[in-house]
């Protein structure tokens, strides 16, 4: 497995696509950002301690930098998958993982997985930028392919409280819209707990902490010094890409008060 401080050489996602039109969770991969979850690694490492890693058959949908595999693999999974529709995406994982997993190019509502092959599914930062329907068919198929018992563990982005007024609301989703160029849709801790609860799983923990992604002890915690500096380094040497983060820290300011980092881990009853 890839030590935790290095980087397989593998081009980034988005690597060729102008810095003004690329979706922003990979314009923070092209500044240097390794850590792109709303709540950050403290509440990724929470979630997966109340998943049971050891010993598990884990999947992992769209896994990004690698940053959870990584941490998945600390815990001794018994396998481990992941699936992400990014082959370039997929090639990271899968160096980063060796010959201890495995990383398949698929999309998360149709993984081509056995049903009821896997005891953990893990899903972070990826739910968020699904509307209503494509949500709903991601948990069906998570549903579908956890064993009874399984838990399936999600990292995403929340609104509070849970009565925000829907104008707030809405007012949130434009401008993330218009900051990241994704059309992001978070919800309350009520709506994300019903979406799981819709399918048939049962919620057995909830976590939340603040959506601090770019501020610099977040940052500080999540990438440490090495990580900062490289961030800074980057940043200094690219007018276009500077433009970009500041625009999106410019709107996470502006709307920190109703926005949140929430984690859910749910499980497949035994029966039913």
């Amino acid at each position: 497995m890839t030590d935790k401080n290095s980087e397989p050489d593998i081009p980034l996602p988005f690597a060729d696509r102008p810095i003004a039109t690329a979706p922003g969770h990979w314009v923070l991969a092209r500044a240097g950002k390794r850590v792109l979850r709303p709540g950050g690694a403290a509440l990724s490492r929470t979630m997966l301690d109340h998943v049971g890693i050891a010993g598990a058959d884990v999947v992992e949908l769209a896994p990004g930098m690698g940053r959870t595999a990584v941490e998945v693999m600390r815990r001794g999974p018994g396998s481990y998958t992941a699936i992400d529709r990014d082959p370039q995406a997929a090639r990271r994982v899968a160096a980063i993982v060796g010959d201890r997993g495995v990383c398949r190019r698929g999309e998360a509502a149709d993984t081509g997985l056995d049903d009821g092959c896997a005891d953990a599914v893990i899903g972070e930062a990826m739910l968020t930028m699904q509307g209503d329907r494509g949500k709903q068919a991601i948990v069906a198929e998570v549903s579908r392919v956890l064993r009874p018992g399984g838990r399936y563990a999600i990292h995403e982005l929340g609104v509070v409280p849970d009565d925000i007024d829907e104008a707030r609301c809405t007012r949130l989703r434009r401008d993330l819209a218009r900051a990241i160029h994704v059309n992001a849709r978070p919800m309350t801790a009520a709506a994300w707990r019903g979406l799981l609860e819709d399918a048939g799983l049962v919620v057995d923990w909830v976590g939340t902490a603040p959506m601090a992604l770019l501020e610099p002890r977040r940052n500080l915690e999540d990438e440490g010094w090495s990580g900062v500096w490289r961030i800074v380094r980057n940043l200094a040497g690219d007018k276009e890409l500077r433009r970009r983060v500041r625009s999106m820290a410019t709107t996470f300011r502006a709307h920190e008060d109703v926005m949140c980092g929430i984690a859910l881990v749910a499980r497949r009853p035994q029966s039913g």
